[in-house]
Order: structure tokens, then sequence, then C-alpha cells
């Protein structure tokens, strides 16, 4: 039995995922079991989907796969369902984990051009103040230790 905790990770980690296993009008038969035996072996998180002329919804079908191949049901949507069995295969995952390169950072929706092209601008601007505002001190600074010399001299 997995926790609620690590049944919405497991949601999350089947949103991108597409649809494997399709769950027609024949039902839940030998053919199916053995299919999604093999995906659960492989992947450990399937997406399946029960088509309209199955006559079952898909809590029974996840139900009846789950039941038949100790898996565990995530969660079921409409006609698509969620399941999950760990893997014998323990040793295919460090591997996996360590060939996967880090997804390039996607932009967000707001991200957009003219206003990202509008802050350089506005800090480009903010630091040749900065800059024109210590050539001046430094100047003036100058100029006051000139004053202060010349009033010794005299």
């Amino acid at each position: 039995m997995i926790t609620s905790k690590q049944r919405a990770e497991l949601r999350a980690q089947a949103n991108p995922l597409e649809v494997t296993l399709i769950v027609g009008k024949g039902g839940i038969s030998d053919e199916l079991l053995d299919e999604a035996s093999r995906l659960l072996d492989s992947h450990e998180l399937i997406k399946g989907r029960v088509l309209e002329t199955a006559m079952l919804t898909a809590r029974e079908a996840s139900d009846a796969i789950c039941q038949a191949l100790g898996a565990e049901g995530v969660g079921c949507v409409g006609t698509k369902f969620i399941i999950w069995r760990k893997s014998d295969k323990p040793a295919r995952q460090p591997a996996r984990a360590a060939a996967k390169q880090p997804a390039p950072k996607r932009r967000s929706g707001t991200d957009n051009p003219v206003k990202a092209g509008i802050r350089a601008r506005k800090a480009a601007a903010e630091q040749k103040r900065k800059e024109r505002k210590q050539h001046f001190h430094d100047a003036a600074v100058q100029a006051a230790i000139e004053r202060s010399k010349a009033r010794k001299e005299r």
C-alpha cells in the first residue's frame, strides 16, 4: 500500500506520459494482462485508457488489472487510469538516473521578451547613473583635497 504523498508524486510523474495501455471491447483479457505486466516490468508506471466500447469504467478496469497483477491503482480520471508496480529490476534505475540529462530551463508563460528588454535597459540606465554619481563624487573629493592643499599653502 502506498501513501497519499507517494500517490500524488506518482500522479505528477504520470502526467506527461502517453497512454500505453488501451482496454477495448474485449475487456480484461489474458493478452491485455500480459501486455500490462510487460509494461509494468519495464516502466513501473503506466497510463491506460478505457474505450467506450469496453462497457467498463476506468475504475473497474484499473481494479481488475491491479488485482490480477499485484499492482497499485494510482488514480482514475474520466476514461484514463494510472497503475504502478515496483519493478524487479533495481539495477536499471541508477543507470537510467545517471544517464538522464537535466532538462533545459523552460521559460514560463509570463516571460515577455518586450518586458525583458525594458528591464535590461532600466538596469543598464541604473548602472550608468551609479557610475556617473561615483565619478562626480570622486571629482568632488579630489577638488576638496586640492582646495585644502591650497589653503595650507597660503
